[in-house]
């Protein structure tokens, strides 16, 4: 029993930055915007995160620098690809070298070093309970700002006017801008919350999962998070049960490796990544409902034409 709590737990920390990275995507789609550079925005998170928590010794002070560095260069791709009407996926693509490359060359004078222990909940009576206590009141508190997070957009894009103007700017800008909306403001901002959730994710990463910096710690997650998009069909709930899904998978080959599997390390370690391309190749063959659930004006660049 105490071993399915641990790899519950493990489960859980594991799928937490794939949530925030995930949702913070999926506003940004919403709104027809295309941005491949999420794993530039986490790295660049994960590393300004660890660099203002070691400085100031507050692990909520390198939570906000963490979230302004990936809503930076989410504002960068925004200036590239909204104002300049570049391609969204070539700078998509850009932005996760830049993103990359400086995170290296920024994270040299801290490698080798660690940051202090996260802080988790504790409730007397309630976390000590067997199995469900840690489980559901003995998590840090990331966990649950990230359930926090998946229900607020999913109230927002469905229960809000933000949200209708949002999903009205992604599924057709040129009527959107007729009645008035500003679609590329709605976009910006939708670009710079979803670079400020990869941040977020990333430096969850760096102070929480593995509190220490190493070079390109976020391996990948970035483009598990898109893919959990499309998975989800651009909704929040199936972004969560995605993210929980792939995190499961993630810890379930480590603990395999603990209790002696005899499959090399190295294939256990890319069953994370085959379990993405085998959703996606699923979601392809049902290329039409894809389509549907898809904003109609998803990596359309906006032009106002008066």
């Amino acid at each position: 029993m105490d071993l399915l709590a641990n790899v519950l737990i493990s489960a859980m920390i594991a799928a937490t930055p794939l949530v925030f990275a995930g949702l913070g995507e999926l506003v940004a789609e919403r709104s027809g915007v295309l941005n491949l550079g999420v794993e530039g925005m986490m790295i660049i998170g994960a590393i300004a995160g660890f660099a203002a928590m070691l400085a100031t010794g507050s692990a909520i002070l390198g939570l906000f620098a963490a979230m302004a560095g990936g809503a930076l260069m989410a504002a960068l791709f925004g200036v590239l690809t909204l104002t300049m009407r570049a391609n969204q996926v070539a700078s998509g693509l850009a932005l996760t070298m830049f993103g990359l490359g400086l995170s290296a060359l920024w994270g040299q004078a801290y490698s080798g070093r660690s940051a202090p222990p996260f802080p988790r909940l504790y409730i007397p009576g309630l976390t000590d309970l067997p199995f469900v206590g840690k489980l559901l009141f003995g998590q840090d508190g990331l966990v649950y700002l990230s359930l926090a997070c998946v229900a607020g957009v999913a109230y927002v894009l469905t229960r809000t006017r933000v949200g209708l103007i949002l999903r009205a700017v992604g599924e057709n800008h040129d009527a959107a801008h007729a009645i008035g909306y500003p679609v590329i403001g709605v976009r910006y901002l939708a670009v710079m919350f979803g670079g400020a959730m990869a941040g977020l994710g990333g430096a969850y990463l760096s102070l929480v999962q593995t509190p220490l910096w190493v070079e390109r710690m976020t391996a990948g997650r970035g483009w598990i998070a898109l893919a959990l998009v499309v998975f989800a069909a651009w909704r929040p709930l199936r972004v969560l049960l995605g993210a929980y899904l792939f995190g499961g998978i993630t810890i379930l080959q480590l603990h395999s490796q603990a209790l002696g599997v005899k499959i090399d390390a190295q294939l256990l370690s890319m069953v994370p990544y085959i379990a993405t391309i085998v959703v996606l190749v699923l979601i392809s063959r049902d290329s039409a409902r894809a389509r549907l659930a898809a904003p109609a004006c998803l990596g359309k660049s906006f032009h106002a034409s008066s």
